[in-house]
Formats: structure tokens, C-alpha cells, sequence
């Protein structure tokens, strides 16, 4: 088992994930609370493997050599140890069939398919920021630029 998980989910009274949270919702209360997993759930779903798996899991089903081929740059291990992880959190369902060689499959849960709708809204912003972002970029290497200049 990956280190800092553990083997039950356990519940977090209230994390702050309404919409709107008010003045009680506080983030510190995810790294703190004992027994909240929200920051490894986190860690998990973001993580950029996880997220290009889920994304191109969410219309279809597919064997591990089509997704190894769709995810540029992901290692055999790495995508073995991606997609187990969504499996045990519930996201990923794998289907073994009893064939010569066998045929794995895998597709997104139902679970799964409502955390790709929020992949997308995110993907969505960073699309409509990207210019904004890359100028933010150009701007703060210029001022580190003439910082090192006149050290």
C-alpha cells in the first residue's frame, strides 16, 4: 500500500466543499484533521497521470496498450500503478476477459465520469487563461531576470 493511505475511508465532518462555503471553510483543516483523507483524495485525482487517464477514459472503454499510446511519455509501470489507484478509489473499473492472450479493459465508473465533468471546467479555465498566464510568466521571468542583473 502506498505510504500515508490507509485501508478504510474515513469521513471528514466538513471540509468546506459546499458551494459558497462561508467563513468556517478552512483549507488548513485538510492537512490537520486526523482520519481526513481529502488532501490524498486530492493528491490522487490531480496527479497528472490520473488526469489524462480519466479524460480519456470518459466517453469509451479501453485496453491499457490504447491508453499506454494515448498518454504520451507514461511508463508501463506508471500507468499500471495510475490506473490501480483509480480502481481502488473507485473511478476506473477493470474487466478482465478470459481470452488467449488476455483482453483488460478499462472505463470510468460512475464515480468517475462526475469527477471528469470537473476535469473539464478546469481544463476549460486554464484554456480561457492561457494567455494571461503565459504573459504572467513573461512578466515575472523579466523581473527575476533584472533582479539577477543588478545582484
Amino acid at each position: 500500500m502506498e505510504e500515508g493511505t490507509s485501508k478504510s475511508p474515513s469521513h471528514c465532518a466538513d471540509t468546506g466543499t459546499d458551494a459558497g462555503a462561508g467563513p468556517d471553510y478552512d483549507i488548513s483543516q485538510w492537512d490537520v484533521r486526523e482520519g481526513c483523507e481529502v488532501r490524498q483524495i486530492l493528491d490522487r485525482v490531480a496527479d497528472k497521470w490520473s488526469l489524462l487517464a480519466i479524460a480519456h477514459l470518459e466517453r469509451r472503454t479501453l485496453r491499457f496498450s490504447e491508453l499506454r499510446r494515448l498518454i504520451e511519455g507514461i511508463s508501463q509501470r506508471m500507468l499500471t500503478v495510475t490506473l490501480r489507484q483509480l480502481e481502488r478509489d473507485g473511478l476506473v473499473r477493470r474487466t478482465v476477459y478470459p481470452v488467449v492472450p488476455p483482453r483488460v479493459e478499462y472505463e470510468l465508473t460512475e464515480l468517475g465520469a462526475t469527477l471528469h465533468t470537473t476535469i473539464r471546467s478546469l481544463v476549460d479555465w486554464t484554456e480561457s487563461h492561457q494567455q494571461e498566464i503565459a504573459q504572467a510568466r513573461s512578466d515575472y521571468d523579466a523581473r527575476q531576470s533584472q533582479e539577477a542583473s543588478a545582484s
